[in-house]
């Protein structure tokens, strides 16, 4: 019988753990899962439930999805996103129905054990529960578990998956990650292989075209590590690092050939302190350093998640564990980039969440470690203190990779690249008035300094300058369109002017 206030029956005892139905006995070789499978099923469940408490904490889309369900089903009641995630996934088991085996129907049983009823089964019981699922018992339950946990809707299809056709209408932040969730349960259940969130979209009969969000996969099919190498070291300067990351791609090169030989390895971290100034290339070297790690097999996706201290803490009680459940589902696979993370544990005001957020983060970390690199960045010596602030970030980041100040060659050069990206030749006296400019900054700069941002801004105003004064010439050529000339360039005690602003407007 269901309880008055939940309108889905709970099992209170969870059926796999039981020892009572292991009378039928059978051969090792008969066995239909193993440890390493009910392992890879549990770290998936957990992503699941994470995502679901997510959506949970989104009021409007729980009120919104509600609405679809048949009133008499739910007497009033509001059910949760882990009910619907469970209906729908006895929906794709009903539509794979030709499909079903013991396997399947333990993955339909682990799944309702983990949303409904909490419970993970062990790994280290899989020889019982090889038996368990060929019991007259366990498929009797499997038929419980259909009949009490499928929601009824108002709408007359009832074999749709409700979650990601609700999420697909509203365009969704969580749609594309559902979906994955979704096309790993037929994965896990049915070998079933759905290449894409496309394909699986028409599989559920979903129409995509509407949104803006992007695709799950992050990196195309053409993208190799020597790809990602050899944008890493077209990277102007960053030698340091370059080296650093060369290095740390040697040692996970043998942990994989270690663990491929049956020998032990230590524990590696993938998390990483950047430090350093402004516009050093952290933010690119993450995104590379993400897919580094995807290729040679430490993450699963690849993509990068990039964030801050506004991103991760909320103003109220609860919100800022929310935001930081919200960012780490959203970097599962890849990395989680935290820039100006200091900021977390820096307020002036009292009552802040910044150690809510700091604390959340350090649980998640260790949740996925599997599966997560945090990455986490700002200018040197805050970054320092951020780090001893929390024994927790002591122990889980001890990998530092330092980005210097580009030298006056380097700027001229990101100068130069920005020209060639956007169809602009230097003229030599504008060569020579840029390199004064440079040896300027580098000598009056301060850790504020923006480096390649600096450059960008004084880029964009010599092409407003250049603009300024080809628009009065009669003819305007190809040539003169194309030209930064020697008066287009702003003095160099200008610009170092300017500099100057910006960083005291970004220090106040």
């Amino acid at each position: 019988m269901a309880k008055k206030n939940n309108p889905i029956a709970i099992i209170e005892e969870s059926f796999l753990s039981l020892k009572k139905y292991l009378e039928t006995n059978i051969n090792p070789d008969e066995a239909v899962f193993t440890a390493s499978f009910i392992k890879d099923l549990q770290k998936e469940t957990a992503r699941i439930l994470e995502t679901c408490k997510v959506l949970n904490q989104d009021t409007e889309f729980i009120q919104k999805i509600n609405q679809e369900v048949n009133p008499t089903a739910s007497r009033g009641l509001l059910f949760k996103a882990e009910h619907f995630f469970l209906s729908d996934i006895i929906t794709l088991y009903d539509k794979e129905w030709a499909n079903k085996n013991e396997k399947s129907q333990f993955v339909l049983a682990y799944y309702y054990d983990a949303l409904r009823n909490n419970h993970f089964a062990e790994e280290n019981a899989t020889a019982q529960l090889n038996q368990l699922v060929f019991t007259e018992e366990f498929k009797n339950q499997i038929l419980k578990i259909k009949k009490e946990n499928k929601i009824l809707t108002s709408n007359a299809e009832q074999n749709r998956s409700l979650l990601p056709v609700v999420l697909s209408e509203t365009r969704h932040i969580k749609r594309d990650e559902i979906l994955v969730q979704y096309q790993n349960f037929l994965s896990f259940a049915f070998d079933k292989k759905l290449e894409s969130t496309t394909v699986f979209a028409d599989f559920l009969g979903l129409s995509l075209n509407k949104s803006k969000n992007k695709e799950v996969e992050v990196l195309p099919e053409e993208d190799t590590l020597e790809k990602v190498l050899k944008e890493l070291n077209e990277l102007v300067g960053l030698a340091t690092v370059k080296k650093d990351v060369g290095e740390l791609i040697n040692l996970l090169e043998i942990q994989k050939k270690r663990s491929h030989q049956g020998l032990k390895n230590v524990e590696i971290t993938l998390h990483t302190v950047f430090s350093g100034p402004p516009g050093t290339g952290k933010t690119s070297v993450a995104r590379l350093l993400s897919r580094i790690f995807k290729h040679l097999g430490f993450l699963s996706k690849g993509q990068m998640y990039e964030t801050d201290r506004e991103g991760l803490v909320a103003g109220y009680v609860g919100q800022t564990a929310t935001k930081v459940d919200a960012a780490v589902i959203s970097s599962l696979g890849g990395v989680l980039f935290v820039d100006e993370a200091y900021a977390l544990s820096q307020n002036a005001f009292g009552n802040d969440y910044g150690a809510e957020a700091v604390n959340t983060l350090l649980k998640r970390m260790e949740d996925h470690r599997d599966d997560l690199a945090v990455v986490v960045a700002g200018y040197t010596e805050p970054m320092k203190i951020f780090v001893e602030s929390n024994p927790g970030l002591r122990s889980r980041f001890n990998r530092f990779f330092y980005f210097d100040h580009f030298s006056p060659v380097e700027l001229l050069q990101i100068f130069e690249s920005l020209c060639t990206k956007s169809d602009f030749i230097v003229s030599n006296d504008a060569k020579e008035k840029l390199s004064d400019t440079f040896d300027l900054l580098y000598k009056t700069k301060n850790e504020s300094f923006g480096n390649a941002r600096a450059v960008r801004n004084l880029f964009e105003k010599c092409v407003q300058n250049q603009a300024n004064r080809i628009v009065k010439l009669k003819k305007i050529t190809n040539k003169a369109l194309k030209t930064l000339t020697e008066e287009d360039i702003p003095e160099p005690k200008e610009t170092e002017q300017n500099v100057n602003l910006e960083q005291k407007d970004k220090e106040s």
